[in-house]
């Protein structure tokens, strides 16, 4: 008999981290991550466009967006706050979303975790920052736990991708 696959609230497997400096102050970098009309113009992995988004940046509060791919498909996500320190630290939950806000699995994954936390910070130096992100699921089963660990190298490229956006969006901004 096979054993059962229980959800848990704690992290096991492997957390995702991701970090990377931008040539630009913590403060720009800060709006360009938490202010709605600027996040629109460089979110998501390349060739991808946020064609609709609502932000609301307090604990509790919800950002809910639509990603539309190269191909026309889309892809609704939401986070949801847990904590929002301007502007050092963000800490959300992020899930897959349908249009009216509710959770959703992946379009690609019938076993990707229902939800992630994800904690990113924001630390400046000499004029530069850098932001250190780290994803991993929650109240997760073993699955999809799994499926989360074997997809670290995808992730990796999707945020580089994204990250390159960000940081053509921050040297267009700044100059």
């Amino acid at each position: 008999m096979a054993a059962k696959s229980e959800p848990s609230s704690q992290a096991a497997g492997k957390e995702f981290e991701i970090s990377r400096t931008f040539d630009a102050p913590r403060e720009l970098v800060w709006k360009a991550w938490t202010e709605r009309d600027r996040l629109m113009q460089w979110f998501g992995p390349k060739g991808c466009i946020i064609s609709v988004a609502t932000l609301d940046l307090r604990p509790g509060g919800v950002f809910h967006y639509c990603m539309k791919t190269p191909d026309g498909k889309e892809m609704w996500g939401k986070f949801v706050y847990r904590e929002v320190v301007p502007p050092q630290r963000i800490v959300l939950v992020n899930s897959f979303s349908d249009a009216k806000g509710g959770i959703t699995r992946h379009p690609l994954s019938a076993t990707w975790p229902l939800e992630m936390l994800s904690t990113t910070t924001f630390t400046e130096h000499q004029g530069k920052t850098t932001i250190t992100l780290r994803w991993f699921p929650i109240n997760a089963t073993d699955i999809e736990r799994s499926t989360f660990d074997s997809a670290h190298g995808g992730m990796q490229q999707g945020w580089t991708g994204t990250f390159d956006q960000l940081a053509e969006y921050l040297a267009k901004v700044s100059s």
